[in-house]
């Protein structure tokens, strides 16, 4: 690529070739069940929570094969989906910039919970995790929807290892 593309800003995003991805773990975070079944809010802070659980999962899954930049690239398509989102709500610009820098603390946080759990298949420590950093519905048992979101990641991480990194990159894959 030569310095006058780089310049211009020419050269293709390279988040563009993980963004399905990201478009997946939404669509992941969307599902019913989390709600329906599990309990958690459906609620702008319940729905950010499974936001930020799903990720997870996915990032512990792109690291497992050593996909940094690609992991790099979900961590940025995060920011400038939650930038979006918060001048959506009408954030004005002056705060935006600090409240994404508390969104990556929050999601810096979750990843490292929820990574330590799945990588030690303790599904007791991940259920901890999700009662600490899901909202759940007014009125739910915390201790059952905790075990419940629990073992939906966990399924969702054992599905997202059978999948190849080609296919998990190009969201090409069902759950």
């Amino acid at each position: 690529m030569s310095f006058l593309t780089k310049m211009l800003g020419l050269a293709p995003d390279p988040r563009e070739t993980i963004r399905p991805l990201w478009h997946r773990v939404i669509e992941l975070a969307r599902e019913p069940s989390y709600y329906e079944e599990c309990g958690v809010a459906d609620s702008v802070n319940g729905r950010f929570d499974m936001i930020t659980a799903v990720l997870s999962v996915v990032v512990v899954r792109v690291e497992a094969a050593e996909m940094r930049s690609e992991s790099a690239l979900l961590a940025e398509l995060f920011v400038e989906d939650m930038d979006g989102q918060l001048r959506e709500f009408g954030v004005n610009d002056v705060v935006v910039g600090k409240r994404v820098g508390k969104l990556m603390s929050v999601l810096g946080g979750r990843l490292g919970a929820y990574r330590s759990a799945l990588l030690d298949g303790d599904m007791e420590k991940l259920a901890q995790a999700a009662a600490r950093n899901v909202t759940f519905a007014e009125g739910t048992d915390e201790d059952a929807a905790s075990v419940c979101v629990a073992g939906k990641l966990q399924e969702l991480s054992i599905r997202l290892a059978a999948v190849s990194d080609d296919a998990l990159i190009k969201a090409d894959f069902a759950l």
